[in-house]
Order: C-alpha cells, then structure tokens, then sequence
C-alpha cells in the first residue's frame, strides 16, 4: 500500500540532533507500539489522516526546504514508511528518520540519517529495545539516549561502552523534559570526558510542547 497514515506535516526548527536550529519540514506518522512514560507526542498515537506517497511530498515541497525529518509516533510501524524515505530521498531532500530502536532498521535506506533512541530503564520501554539494530549503523548516523536519571546516565554509559557505540556513530545524551535539570546531565557528562553530544529539546524551549512544534 503506497499510503500512509499521518498525524501532521510542519515547518519549525529541528529542536534535537545535529541539525539543530535549521528550518525542517516535520511529517508525522500516526500510531507506536510503545508507550515510553515521557512521551510528549501521545496524540500521535491514534486517529491521523491517510494520505498517498504523492500528496505528501506536495506538502513537502511547499516548504521550499532542505531538511526533512519522518518521525512518530513510530515511523517505521507502517510499512509503507520505507517508500516514503526513498522518495524524499530521490528528490533530493536531506532525510532523517527518528526511530525508537524497537522496530528492525536494517531496511531503511542508506542514504537516510538513522536517529535512533535507545529506551532507558526510565522510560519503562528498556525491554522493547532491538539490540541488533546496532549492526545496522552507519557513521552518519546518530544514537540518542533520554536521560531520566542517575541511573539511567549511569546505564547509558554502560551500554556505550559495551557496544562501543562512538566509535560507530555520534552519541546524543538528552536530559527527560522537566525530571532531569540539563546542568546536572552536563555535569555528569564533563566529571566522566564522555564522548557524547549533549543536547536539549530546543523547540520546547522555544513554544512548550505545543503540537505542531
């Protein structure tokens, strides 16, 4: 099926990942199997409009942009996600896609930036991770973890370590919205040198959590 069904499509500021503060055009998917405790897109979740292939990079190229991020939800639970990727990627758009790491990323396409979220304990999804999505990085791609807590940077660190994920890919350390004050992340991260970007979620910062942002 060459259809998709969406939550929205926006223009804003890419608020996380190495592409922060650049003009990107957003296009949600509707629907994830997870159900992380944080989560600030719950109304993604359900309901959506169906849209085809077509009308969506009409949408698309009426933003006159060069960024373009597929998230959720949980993009790649539709299948026909894949499609999308491809052809915003044909077109010429930069293409990237958030993930939770839940859903098997071996087929996406190459030319994709992979941003890829590995669940914490914190976030009461750790058990949902697919670890051998890890084989299936490349180097432009980038790993993120939300940090809740302590324990959570501390699980973090041992899951670098173990899978020696910077050697692989750029490693992004976020703080959890609210439950974990930003200095104190970027505390822990300069006390260990730990190889990692630090990041906050810029568009929250900017509007809240308004959808559409």
């Amino acid at each position: 099926m060459d259809r998709l069904r969406l939550t929205e499509i926006f223009f804003s500021l890419q608020g996380e990942t190495r592409t922060v503060g650049l003009p990107t055009v957003f296009v949600r998917l509707t629907g994830c199997p997870l159900r992380c405790q944080y989560c600030d897109t719950a109304y993604a979740f359900h309901g959506g409009t169906w849209y085809d292939m077509d009308a969506i990079l009409a949408e698309v190229k009426q933003y006159q942009a060069h960024y373009v991020t597929v998230t959720g939800g949980e993009p790649l639970a539709q299948k026909a996600c894949h499609l999308l990727l491809q052809r915003l990627c044909d077109v010429g758009y930069e293409v990237s896609l958030e993930t939770s790491g839940a859903m098997d990323i071996s087929q996406v396409d190459a030319r994709v930036i992979k941003v890829m979220d590995i669940k914490t304990p914190g976030s009461s999804e750790v058990e949902k991770n697919d670890w051998n999505n890890i084989r299936h990085l490349l180097a432009h791609d980038q790993v993120k973890f939300v940090i809740c807590d302590h324990g959570d940077y501390e699980w973090a660190r041992q899951v670098m370590d173990k899978y020696k994920l910077s050697d692989i890919c750029q490693v992004l350390f976020s703080p959890s919205y609210q439950q974990l004050k930003p200095g104190e992340l970027a505390d822990w991260i300069l006390q260990d040198r730990l190889p990692v970007r630090m990041q906050i979620q810029l568009h929250k910062y900017l509007w809240g959590e308004a959808p559409g942002r």
